[in-house]
């Protein structure tokens, strides 16, 4: 790794003509674009690079010459932190501080090594959901085209959305039943109910029941008239609320993606009552511990605010995995998506098997052992308790 002006480092990623640039890490919060992307092009014969500015809910796009890209590097990335090229021969990572010196690291490339595969790489992977498949929800969403290619600026969509797809595959290795019973609570516009529904019944061939729930009474409506659209008979959704609810039916499956604080821990409390094969969730804000957590020992945990958060966040994860596992599930903390498109990005996967007395008791003693470290007692943990 070297340090070097910034401009120099541009210089260097621009001399191995790179196939494909990423700006992100912006210096301030309030910056209008969270990340850019600069991707080599060919269009009507002539090569280009084409520049995909993201906001949280937009993506704008502009083309410019291959002799420009080394004078929009320095301007696009003068509000950013960190800089990422790929060329056919070489990676490079360029950190830079607030005096705008970079810390350049370069390796060889692991990336495509032709042009033609610049921006498309993602179709070479092996995906369960691929390019070209029928998928309605891929059309609404505007991943796919209404040819069903897939639209440039949704690719990390695409991938996030096969990452979910890998986890649920995963997950049902070792289920055995022909059909499948799901309650997905807090479902919300239920794009990944959509894609899992499809996944379930096309792909895996499975008797599929599911069942969305939701406070909120227009998107209800809203997506029952979707999966009526699509001819999806078995997938409904209600207005219910996670706390206390009652199925009418045997739950195999429980999905909870973003629930907000304890919601989670509701969800996950009726998933283990009913006991459930199968429990995915994507925790979301968490503020029940932030509120509690302290320690004289280790009080650098908790003194700044965003460690504090963070460290809070991870407690109760830790609880809620330990707590899984203290009630027969094996049980994963994983990353769901990168941390760079969301800092939301565990998922808790936990399947119902053959946990051991010991192992059960170790990891009840594990989240006893960290509430007593830092002050805590955590909903799921009480829940339980109760």
């Amino acid at each position: 790794m070297s340090l070097v002006s910034v401009k120099e480092a541009i210089k260097r990623i621009v001399e191995e003509y790179p196939v494909k640039v990423v700006i992100s890490n912006p210096l301030e919060k309030s910056a209008e674009y969270k990340k850019i992307e600069i991707i080599l092009k060919e269009l009507k014969g002539t090569k280009c690079y084409q520049v995909a500015k993201y906001t949280k809910t937009q993506v704008f796009h502009e083309n410019i010459s291959c002799e420009e890209v080394g004078e929009a590097l320095e301007r696009l990335s003068s509000e950013y932190k960190q800089i990422n090229s790929f060329s056919e021969k070489n990676e490079f990572e360029v950190k830079i501080n607030r005096n705008r010196e970079a810390f350049v690291n370069r390796k060889q490339s692991m990336r495509p090594k032709t042009l033609a595969d610049a921006g498309n790489n993602n179709r070479k992977k092996n995906y369960i959901l691929e390019e070209g498949m029928d998928i309605p929800a891929f059309i609404d969403l505007g991943i796919f085209t209404k040819e069903r290619k897939i639209v440039n600026s949704k690719y990390d969509k695409f991938r996030q959305i096969n990452r979910f797809t890998e986890i649920v595959d995963d997950a049902l290795s070792s289920y055995s039943k022909d059909s499948i019973n799901i309650i997905d609570f807090g479902c919300g516009k239920s794009y990944l109910t959509f894609v899992m529904y499809y996944y379930l019944t096309e792909i895996k061939k499975l008797n599929v029941r599911i069942l969305g729930l939701d406070l909120k009474a227009d998107v209800i409506r809203k997506c029952n008239s979707i999966a009526e659209k699509y001819g999806y008979k078995d997938l409904k959704f209600e207005i219910g609320d996670i706390n206390g609810f009652k199925p009418d039916f045997d739950v195999d499956m429980v999905v909870t993606l973003h629930a907000c604080d304890t919601a989670t821990d509701y969800a996950l409390f009726n998933a283990i009552s009913w006991n459930t094969s199968i429990i995915l969730s994507v925790p979301c804000c968490q503020h029940e511990v932030n509120k509690q957590i302290k320690s004289d020992r280790l009080s650098a945990f908790t003194k700044y605010g965003i460690v504090k958060e963070r460290m809070a966040a991870l407690m109760t994860d830790s609880v809620r995995g330990s707590m899984l596992e203290y009630k027969g599930y094996k049980t994963d903390v994983m990353e769901f998506v990168d941390f760079e498109h969301s800092p939301k990005n565990i998922l808790i996967r936990a399947v119902k098997g053959n946990v051991s007395n010991k192992k059960r008791m170790k990891s009840y003693e594990e989240a006893v052992n960290l509430m007593e470290e830092f002050g805590f007692e955590q909903k799921l943990f009480t829940l339980l308790k109760a």
